[in-house]
């Protein structure tokens, strides 16, 4: 379903090579390639539960660094071919049922919010304040689960966040009091995010640049069918019995993904980070091991403009859904005159169906993009092209739909069927948006796709945060039509930055990459320097067996830095040719 034939496979952008250099250089399996400097080291074999994994040129001892300097690393284009289609296909499906988890337990309970405020004895600003926390901790949780499944791989990070997931849900519909419901609702947002992350990062191991749109669409489904969901099936349960079957639910839903990821994901990263840690020993590995988890790195990213405004793009998306679909109960019932949860429940359908029926189309139109922008540059492939097919939707189509939304609800004009129409006509634009989106994450760093997924999701859920604790407040002081405004314009101003990182992405990667690599050439021979300072102050007045004094080795040894540095920058120079 997701594949495509090999004509439409592009050609690397700048490489110069003839084409049947180019099918030479898809049959190598031994190592990504650099330069001039290509390494060999032991390859993994491969368990009945992981794909075959190959070694890359991140570390060449210790003189180079363990991380990559350039943002393009080349893959082996056979890596793609290692699962059946049929395969990849039963895996999207089981992630996209994995991601379906914790978007829809973030809204599930908005239906239910004044019946646990009333078990609690508090309120319902209470309550929600809990579910904004829950909105942060899926923010913070991608810079964790990001540089852990670099390191460890996809399969293993999966299975225990499934774990913690279902063990969570457990305690949440057991919780005696509102501070153990804080804390199970808390840890199940940090747990449950790693399913959206590593999802993404999956699909970016399995599928060529030109078929991950499509995929992507399709996982997509239950990031985005969850939240929409979540209030209807909350209303129903809240309607006929106790809130605390929503989190029983939760709880057998979270069971079945996790047998599902058991026994039908494997390992599909090409290159586990640990691998990198061969030679190391003691401190040494200690050292480069933290630095691999560091979260930080994760926003350390954010260096390239690029990523950092696509992030705000998605951001924008993502404030929006939540900014509409949090006040419904409270926006909707009041001015149509329902009197029930499920009542108000049924509003979220709406958009709920039009995330759906763009599951089949706007993925397809983002990789239908791509290949357009292929062949109008001569073969050549930019990431940044895929952006395109957003645009239209972010900066007409999404704000136009709020703004009809907001104001006919503040105005009580159209009723219920033009309310209807545009959270359906927005839900359908969303899913022509996040495809493109979320595939640039995958495309634009290759070797890193799972952090730069983690950056971008940090800030979408941060932004989801913020606009699910005000969203309330806000609409109780300056009405719905005014806030809806404000949406729609922040909703257009992500297609700015999406635009901006479309004209200026390329060539601030290319200047990011260049600083980045003099600061690790910089760091590298300060290094060596100190090293051989050390050496000389030691062997200064230790004479050698042979009668030579040491510090002639020690000179000697000052004057190798040239070769060193020759072959430090050999290693760190990574082409800068677009990924195929």
């Amino acid at each position: 379903m997701f594949d495509s034939n090999d004509n439409g496979r592009p050609q690397a952008a700048g490489s110069g090579r003839a084409d049947s250099e180019h099918s030479q250089s898809r049959s190598s399996s031994s190592s990504a390639r650099s330069d001039d400097t290509t390494t060999e080291s032991i390859r993994p074999a491969a368990r009945p539960d992981e794909l075959e994994r190959y070694p890359t040129n991140h570390s060449l001892g210790p003189d180079m660094p363990v991380e990559p300097i350039s943002s393009v690393i080349e893959i082996p284009d056979e890596v793609y071919d290692r699962l059946p289609a049929h395969r990849k296909l039963i895996i999207v499906f089981l992630l996209s049922f994995c991601s379906f988890l914790a978007p829809i337990s973030s809204t599930s309970v908005l239906a239910a919010t004044p019946e646990i405020a009333a078990e609690y004895s508090t309120t319902g600003t209470i309550i929600n304040l809990v579910n904004a926390l829950y909105m942060l901790f899926m923010g913070l949780s991608p810079m964790f689960w990001g540089p852990l499944s670099q390191v460890y791989g996809r399969r293993l990070i999966t299975l225990i966040t499934a774990a913690g997931f279902l063990a969570c849900s457990i305690g949440t519909a057991l919780s005696p009091n509102l501070g153990a419901f804080f804390v199970f609702r808390l840890l199940t947002a940090f747990e449950g995010t790693s399913f959206i992350l590593v999802g993404a990062a999956v699909i970016g191991d399995m599928y060529r640049p030109t078929e991950r749109g499509t995929a992507t669409g399709w996982f997509l489904t239950g990031t985005l069918v969850g939240p929409a969901l979540g209030p209807f099936i909350g209303g129903i349960i809240v309607t006929y019995t106790s809130w605390r079957v929503i989190f029983w639910l939760q709880t057998g839903l979270a069971g079945l993904a996790a047998i599902g990821s058991y026994f039908l994901l494997p390992e599909t990263i090409f290159h586990k980070k640990i691998d990198d840690l061969a030679g190391y020993s003691g401190r040494g590995k200690v050292k480069v091991l933290l630095e691999m988890i560091n979260p930080w790195r994760v926003m350390r990213l954010w260096e390239y403009p690029n990523l950092f405004l696509t992030g705000i793009s998605s951001a924008s998306l993502v404030w929006n859904m939540y900014s509409l679909l949090t006040p419904i109960r409270y926006v909707l019932n009041p001015r149509y005159h329902l009197t029930t949860p499920m009542q108000g429940g049924l509003f979220y359908l709406a958009p709920g169906c039009g995330y759906l029926l763009g599951t089949f189309v706007g993925g397809r139109y983002a990789d239908y993009v791509v290949k357009k922008y292929i062949r109008k540059r001569g073969g050549t492939r930019v990431p940044e092209d895929r952006m395109y097919s957003a645009l239209p939707f972010m900066g007409v189509v999404i704000p136009g739909c709020v703004l009809v939304y907001g104001w006919s609800v503040e105005k009580d004009v159209g009723g219920i069927p033009l309310t209807v129409v545009v959270l359906f006509l927005q839900g359908v634009a969303q899913l022509f948006c996040f495809p493109s989106l979320n595939t640039y994450c995958l495309d634009v760093m290759p070797g890193r796709s799972a952090e730069v997924v983690a950056g971008n999701y940090a800030l979408r859920y941060l932004l989801a945060c913020a606009g699910t604790a005000v969203v309330l407040p806000a609409i109780n002081s300056i009405g719905v039509g005014w806030f809806s405004t404000i949406s729609a314009l922040f909703v257009f101003s992500g297609t700015v930055c999406a635009y901006v990182s479309i004209k200026k992405g390329r060539e601030w990667r290319q200047s990011v990459d260049a600083r980045r690599k003099r600061r690790a050439t910089r760091k590298i021979l300060e290094e060596k320097d100190n090293d051989l300072a050390a050496a000389g102050e030691d062997g200064e007045d230790a004479p050698r067996e042979d009668g030579n004094d040491r510090s002639e080795g020690v000179k000697n040894s000052r004057a190798a830095p040239p070769q060193l540095t020759t072959t430090a920058a050999t290693g760190i120079q990574q082409s800068s040719k677009e990924e195929v």
